[in-house]
């Protein structure tokens, strides 16, 4: 069932058993895992079906750490959540997301890592990993390139030794998490879906012990209260620790923060345009099909350059990972190939947030595509255009469809440049697009700012902090991989990332991790191995922000195989 909160009388209490807090990949997962159980299931989102203006305002907030994107187009308030961003372009006129699980390396306390490790090994995690694939709609649990290569069409980069390989990722559709699935959940007799409900506060007993209930609010006024048996957070790494800091009147420090975990280590992974690939020759520059996104038994697939395990070990690196994207070359002879390029694969998918891919909602021209056209008029005149604040606001909050229009457009004028390069035969070499973990760093986090949003609660403050090893296994993974390339006579790189400040251009991926993290002992984790919150009784977090470590993978697959996970702790509870 589907119920707008709006419409609900002021001061009503739900009763309910479970109640999940978020409609995101975790909220979905789990909602659907208990569809037709013995248990009355609560929803709440705190947006509507899809994302609006309005609801977006509630996720302004500060960034006062290494730059990052404004936190309101960082995150979606919507039923789906982020998944409405999953803009790849994976064919068949359909956008996703990119997907592979953690490595094993990525469980392990490793003594280089600080902070590092699960409270369980990759196996554990394998089952739901196995499950999570079937979710996410795309193929079977392997990324062995083995099973994904051609050798005659789509052969890996032939590299000397096992120093550097190539590693697969899939891609699923966005449409089942943003609508197949929550038709699922709003069909199921037991489940009752709330949107327009934002959770404003956790309330306890007078020990902090007990969550008895929680008050909600919509845009408009009203207000509500859900009580249930057990309580499940699923609202992202941001938004969970906020929540939490906000449920302060019995633990002032805010709820589940006894040892100032909340909202530390939030991590992200580090993406960086830098560095080129300069192919020995055509042959293997026109042989690179396996880096782009491309089909196999009709599963869009892409293949990486990634670090064995070894090296990491003997290097003491982080997790790492680089795609390689073609690039038309003029006037660049200290970069130039000795050979001129007579033809060569266009990409079909380019860096979500360089160039950015994001899903539209609708064919027609948004308000945002006005405004950024007003704006761009007016910038190109020297001019400021009459109400650029509200023409600024359109942009951002209609960033889904500015951000499309924007990728066409893009795309449409790299195929003219690339038809015109390919008749004048001019050299072409790969663009690197690095995308690495973060070290786990109790100094980035989450904290609450002064100003307060219109439903009366703290916004929130973004300090994302990062350390020197990770901007050193970025230029220490380029050294190796140069060093390989050369070896196996595949070509060379140009370096251009020296030292272990973070670059400018440095940017994250929408991958909002840490803040919760999962540990065995209380003292470093503010969550159990069964994503309990620790001191509380029937208080748990699903989603990014339990991680203790990030890898290089997208979160998602992950986020569903650890809320399959919990789903199985939370039945037998209920049992």
């Amino acid at each position: 069932m589907l119920v707008d909160a709006r419409s609900l009388p002021g001061n009503k209490t739900i009763e309910t058993d479970v109640c999940i807090v978020g409609t995101g990949v975790a909220g979905i997962t789990l909602s659907r895992e208990f569809i037709g159980k013995g248990f009355r299931v609560c929803l709440l989102e705190s947006g509507g079906l899809r994302p609006d203006r309005a609801m977006q305002s509630l996720f302004w907030g500060e960034n006062i750490g290494h730059p990052y994107f404004p936190l309101d187009t960082a995150r979606t308030c919507g039923f789906g959540g982020t998944s409405h961003r999953w803009g790849i372009r994976i064919g068949d006129d359909r956008l996703g997301v990119r997907l592979r699980p953690l490595d094993e390396i990525d469980f392990e306390e490793r003594d280089w890592v600080p902070y590092s490790g699960w409270p369980f090994k990759k196996s554990h995690l394998d089952p739901f990993y196995e499950r999570a694939q079937s979710i996410c709609q795309i193929g079977p649990f392997t990324y062995d390139v083995k099973d994904w290569e051609d050798t005659e069409k789509t052969p890996r980069l032939a590299f000397a030794d096992g120093r550097v390989k190539t590693t697969i990722f899939q891609f699923g559709p966005r449409d089942s998490f943003i609508r197949d699935y929550r038709e699922e959940i709003i069909r199921a007799e037991n489940i009752t879906a709330y949107v327009h409900a934002s959770v404003v506060e956790i309330e306890t007993d007078k020990t902090a012990q007990t969550v008895t209930r929680l008050r909600v609010a919509c845009l408009q006024g009203k207000n509500f209260r859900v009580a249930a048996k057990l309580y499940i957070l699923a609202m992202g790494a941001i938004e969970t620790p906020r929540l939490l800091l906000l449920s302060n009147k019995v633990q002032k420090t805010g709820l589940g923060n006894e040892n100032d975990l909340v909202g530390r280590f939030f991590m992200e992974h580090p993406h960086l345009w830098s560095g080129t690939y300069i192919p020995s020759d055509p042959h293997i520059a026109r042989s690179t099909a396996l880096y782009n996104i491309h089909t196999v038994n009709r599963i869009p697939i892409m293949g990486k350059l990634t670090l064995s395990e070894e090296v990491l070990r003997s290097e003491k690196l982080l997790n790492y990972c680089v795609s390689i994207h073609p690039k038309v070359l003029q006037g660049r002879p200290d970069i130039a190939p000795s050979w001129p390029v007579v033809s060569w694969p266009l990409l079909s998918a380019a860096h979500p947030k360089t160039v950015p891919n994001q899903p539209g909602y609708q064919k027609a021209a948004s308000d945002g595509i006005d405004s950024l056209k007003v704006l761009s008029s007016a910038i190109r005149c020297g001019d400021v255009p009459h109400d650029f604040g509200k023409h600024l606001r359109n942009v951002i909050t209609d960033i889904d469809d500015v951000s499309i229009a924007a990728y066409r457009k893009v795309r449409r004028k790299c195929v003219s440049i690339f038809n015109k390069f390919k008749k004048s035969k001019r050299n072409v070499v790969f663009q690197l697009d690095q995308m690495s973990e973060q070290a786990p760093n109790p100094q980035s986090r989450v904290t609450l700012a002064d100003e307060r949003d219109i439903l009366g609660r703290n916004r929130v403050r973004l300090d994302w902090q990062m350390n020197p090893l990770d901007i050193h296994t970025i230029v220490r993974a380029q050294e190796i991989i140069d060093e390989e390339l050369r070896r196996a006579g595949l070509g060379r790189l140009q370096i251009e990332l020296h030292g272990d400040t973070p670059p400018s251009n440095l940017e994250g991926g929408w991958h909002h991790m840490g803040t919760t993290r999962m540990h065995k002992d209380p003292l470093k984790g503010v969550v159990d191995e069964n994503c309990k919150v620790y001191g509380r009784s029937n208080l748990f977090i699903a989603g990014p922000s339990v991680f203790p470590t990030s890898g290089y993978a997208n979160p998602v697959l992950t986020i569903v195989a650890l809320a399959l996970r919990l789903s199985g702790h939370i039945k037998k509870l209920m049992e």
